[in-house]
């Protein structure tokens, strides 16, 4: 009976060293899966960050585009500027490269907004609703509506300088032809 309790005894402790040895293996396991959620939990907490600070920029530059743009021309462009037009581009019949044509124009504002007011012979030949933006000068006219054939005219002045201004103005004809022009402005001398 002894060997046989010998053996019991034997069994019983290589049987409580194979789980003493299962249990430290599952604590390992616990304890790592423990320390990937700590890590998984702050790289929750920085991504949340991130979105905060994702979500902050945006809400500052939807305040910046809801800024109120400038009304009114800057003193500077208040007087009469004589224009030098040349055509650059054109798949237009009635528009030719090469072709030139002066102009004065005139830098308006009043309560309705910015214009700009295009003359030939001392008559308003066409009138641009405008905008200045940072660094250039945007001009558009709406289709013109009382004329035979229906145009778009916009304007683009994007090298602005004390006493020239230089651009592109592009002409949509009613069949979709494009024409570009080169414009230049300079202060006229006339008071």
């Amino acid at each position: 009976m002894t060997i046989n309790r010998l053996f019991l005894i034997l069994f019983v402790l290589v049987l409580s060293s194979c789980s003493n040895k299962k249990e430290q293996e599952l604590i390992v396991r616990e304890n790592a899966l423990l320390e990937r959620e700590k890590q998984f939990q702050d790289k929750e907490a920085d991504y949340d960050k991130l979105l905060k600070m994702r979500d902050s920029l945006l809400s500052v530059s939807k305040v910046k585009d809801t800024l109120p743009k400038i009304k009114e021309w800057p003193e500077n462009l208040k007087v009469a500027w004589n224009s030098k037009m040349i055509c650059r581009e054109s798949n237009c019949s009635n528009y030719v490269i090469g072709d030139q044509r002066s102009e004065v124009w005139e830098f308006v504002s009043d309560s309705t907004g910015m214009f700009t007011n295009v003359l030939s012979n001392n008559e308003i030949k066409r009138v641009f609703a405008g905008q200045y933006l940072e660094s250039k000068i945007v001009l558009d006219s709406a289709k013109e509506a009382s004329s035979k054939n229906k145009i778009k005219v916009s304007v683009v002045l994007d090298d602005i300088k004390k006493n020239i201004i230089k651009g592109t103005q592009t002409i949509t004809g009613q069949d979709n032809c494009i024409a570009k022009f080169s414009v230049e402005l300079t202060p006229s001398t006339k008071k």
